[in-house]
């Protein structure tokens, strides 16, 4: 897992600096252990302090509005999702060199949900599909509209389009770029979706998911929560579930076929984008995003 830097525009931090900020914000919590947690995010570096916190400080200016959206947001959602969400418990100040506000959360325990964590994956399938559909029947009003506070996740999957094929450009020989490309205009040839816009955790991937005996626990990282497409949460069903346990997902959502059809492009387009960018500096992103490339290909319609 990740612990270095990943952006050009990166802020570096460590644990003096998280145990300098908490002194001057938090004296009440200064004398307690800081360690840091290796983790596949990519816009947060996180800390645990003591048994039962993480600290979280955004690595870039691009995710600093994400402190003041989960502290309005996440309290409100919690009582209303059947799986564990994260608890904001108090937001820093720029301070000791840092430039951003911060934030301190309860600790949720439990393992990234990868595959080999996961005891029956079409019961996991239907625990997060019934998230999702818990999360969706939220009251959207007042929630926020994609943009860059969450990398326009939710917004129509064709404004995507010029990025993911500057992607697939981009890998080269490293993807089968026909297929993909296949696959990606399959995906655009869904019809939109023309309901209201509902919430969206946006980012539903094995790094942001977590298992604690075999089953799924806990859903983390609402850095791209917002409301719009409810495809864009459809994604999971390739970026985390192998093909027998996708009708399982489907199921507890109710999903029609163009939906269906824009989450497996919205799956396609985090991954082919994920890839190039973080090839070099996140190995578990790219393995998420190889392993999403493969499953999205095998599972192609018939053109």
């Amino acid at each position: 897992m990740s612990t270095g830097r990943m952006h050009d525009e990166e802020v570096d931090t460590d644990a003096a600096l998280v145990g300098r900020l908490l002194a001057a914000q938090f004296p009440r919590w200064a004398g307690l252990p800081i360690e840091p947690v290796g983790s596949g995010g990519t816009d947060h570096a996180i800390y645990r302090l003591g048994e039962d916190m993480a600290v979280r400080l955004p690595r870039i200016e691009g995710a600093t509005a994400n402190v003041d959206k989960e502290r309005r947001w996440l309290p409100r959602l919690a009582p209303l999702l059947p799986l564990a969400i994260p608890v904001p418990l108090a937001t820093g100040a720029p301070g000791e060199g840092y430039p951003w506000r911060w934030s301190v959360h309860r600790w949720l325990e439990g393992e990234t949900a990868t595959l080999d964590r996961i005891a029956e994956p079409r019961r996991a399938a239907a625990a997060l599909g019934r998230f999702v559909a818990a999360l969706q029947r939220v009251d959207p009003a007042g929630g926020p509209s994609p943009g860059p506070h969450n990398s326009f996740r939710g917004e129509p999957l064709e404004a995507r389009d010029a990025e993911t094929r500057a992607a697939i450009a981009a890998l080269g020989a490293l993807i089968d770029a026909e297929a993909a490309t296949a696959a990606w205009e399959a995906a655009l040839r869904a019809p939109a979706w023309q309901g209201p816009p509902v919430w969206i955790h946006g980012d539903l991937l094995p790094a942001n998911l977590l298992a604690r005996r075999g089953e799924l626990s806990a859903v983390i990282d609402f850095g791209c929560l917002g409301i719009g497409d409810p495809a864009c949460d459809v994604m999971a069903a390739w970026t985390l579930l192998p093909r027998e346990a996708r009708d399982a997902l489907r199921a507890a959502l109710l999903v029609d076929e163009a939906t269906w059809a824009r989450g497996r492009g919205w799956a396609l387009s985090w991954a082919l984008v994920a890839l190039p960018y973080y090839l070099d500096t996140n190995p578990v992103t790219v393995r998420d995003a190889r392993r999403t490339i493969d499953e999205v290909l095998a599972d192609r319609p018939p053109t």
